[in-house]
Parts: structure tokens; sequence; C-alpha cells
């Protein structure tokens, strides 16, 4: 069984799309189990029900208004340079009405409903195609795997805002008497879920290049420097969970194709602008034209 894995990674989320549209659609590549972690839970539903058109519209016209009931930071643009600011009043706001966070992404929760509908998700299971998305779950400090074959159309649509939700700037998902959170923080790369569901081949998207040196700005304020701190947080774990990934797939047998960015997206994978998004979707379809047959292939032991 052949499976593909989006890792997390926000707004880049775009470049693993036109990625995936390669393989699918150009190259006929049939996939049996999809993972994906944070934004990857996001797109893979899309893709295992054979919409890529449909998840194309969502990562080129989405925007923060489609996200954030409450956006807790503000985008300013000076000389090209793009800084988050904190969004006092909004942080003030979401306290007020008694959220745990500083911001409230609800919107999203509507928007995963307007992208990835009944039908779709009833049609995954009638092709009987394994999805599974990655949360965190805060009370118990575990990393969950949440399938489509086990939920209701409600409740999975639940699991995957639950994994795109970054803490503290979007909201905290209460389900179940537990608490949720983006799954990246757990297992951005979720490449052991698809081994234990059984696959044999797997084709991997990580929303980084193999070597990432940024030189980023002094932090501005409260809000920057969280992004900063997490960003680099996510990029240890990321290596890490890699590097295991890799290790479990030889003893298995199994056969892990790894694709990188060719480059840094961007700094910021909170900020999701239209244009910028539409560019990364060509990008990294035309990116896996490329590397296709230059993959990091991690070959099973014999």
């Amino acid at each position: 069984m052949r499976a593909l894995v989006v890792s997390g990674g926000g707004s880049k989320g775009a470049f693993a799309g036109g990625m995936a549209e390669h393989f699918i659609s150009d190259l006929g590549i049939k996939y049996d189990i999809f993972t994906g972690s944070s934004t990857g839970s996001l797109l893979i539903p899309m893709l295992a029900s054979d919409n890529v058109k449909k998840a194309k519209e969502a990562y080129t016209s989405i925007t923060e208004k489609d996200i954030f009931t409450i956006n807790p930071y503000k985008i300013d643009i000076k000389r090209g340079v793009v800084r988050i600011k904190m969004h006092h009043l909004n942080i003030v706001r979401s306290f007020l009405r008694g959220n745990k966070t500083l911001g409230s992404s609800k919107k999203l929760r509507k928007t995963i409903s307007k992208f990835f509908c009944k039908n779709e998700f009833q049609k995954i299971k009638d092709m009987n195609r394994n999805v599974i998305v990655t949360v965190s779950n805060l009370s118990r400090n575990v990393v969950e795997y949440k399938a489509l074959k086990d939920c209701n159309y409600e409740d999975f649509c639940d699991w995957i805002w639950a994994s795109a939700n970054f803490l503290p700037f979007m909201s905290l998902v209460t389900k179940n008497g537990m608490e949720y959170g983006d799954g990246g923080f757990g297992n951005n790369i979720p490449i052991q879920s698809a081994i234990d569901a059984g696959a044999t081949e797997i084709d991997v998207i990580v929303l980084d290049p193999i070597y990432s040196v940024s030189n980023r700005m002094p932090s501005a304020n409260a809000i920057d420097l969280l992004f900063n701190v997490f960003d680099y947080l996510l990029d240890q774990t990321t290596a890490s969970r890699l590097e295991l990934s890799k290790l479990k797939g030889k003893n298995r047998a199994v056969k892990i194709n790894v694709y990188h960015t060719p480059n840094k997206l961007t700094e910021n994978s909170l900020i999701f602008n239209k244009k910028r998004m539409t560019r990364w979707w060509k990008e990294g379809k035309e990116y896996a034209r490329k590397v296709k047959k230059q993959s990091v292939i991690i070959q099973p032991e014999k």
C-alpha cells in the first residue's frame, strides 16, 4: 500500500498541494493512505477525495479572515519587510470572552466544512481509503492519530480543526473532556502513523528545506518572539522525528521517499497571502516534476 504524508507548515501547505497535484493528477499515483499534521491535516482529506481542484481553490484563496474570529496579531509591512505586531485590543477581547488563548479560530472550523463536505467524507469511506490526522492531546500529554474511518463527519472535521490550531494564537479545542491543539507540536511529520497503517511505500512532503539557516530580525514584540520560539522548537522536533521514522521504516521494510522544499519559503507561516500562496502552489508542482527522480529515498533493509 502506498501513502502520502504531508507535514505541518501553515500557509506553506500551498507548496505541498502543488507537489501532490503533480503526483496524483499528472503521474497518476494512487494512494491508499493519507496522513498529515496541522496544515497537512487540512490538505489530505481534499486530496483523498480526489478533489485536487478544491484543494487548490482553498490554498490559493483563503486569508486570515477565513481563519480567525479574533486575530491576535496584525501584519505590518515596511520597506518590503513583513513583521508581526500584537493586536492588543483583540487579545483583550479574546480574554473577555473567556478564551484561554490569545485569539480565536472558530472561522477555520466553518471553512473546513466549506471545502470538505459530507459527500466527500462519505466518498472516502466508500473508496476505503485511510485518512489520518494528527492531534496533540494536552490533557494527557500524548500524540493521537484520528482516522476518518473511525469517525462521523462532524467529529472528523473537529479533529482536522484541532490539528491545525497553532496555540496560543488559535483556539484550544475541548473534546471528550480533553484539551487538544496543533498536531505539529507532537509529531510534525506523521510518517509513523502511515507505517502503522500498513504502508509499504511512503511519499513524504516536508515543508522545510533539508538544511535551513535563518537570519531573523530581532524580535519586535512578544508575539514576534513567540512565533520565533515556536518555529525554532518545531524545527528541532521535526528533524528528530524524521530520523526516527527513517529508522522505523528500515526495520519494517518500508520504502520512504522524502521531498523537502528547495528553500525556506517564509519566516512566518501564519501569514496567508493569496498571491504568494498561488505562486507556491505553482512552484510546488514545478518542483515535483524536477525532483521526482531525485528524491531522498530511504531503502528498506534486506
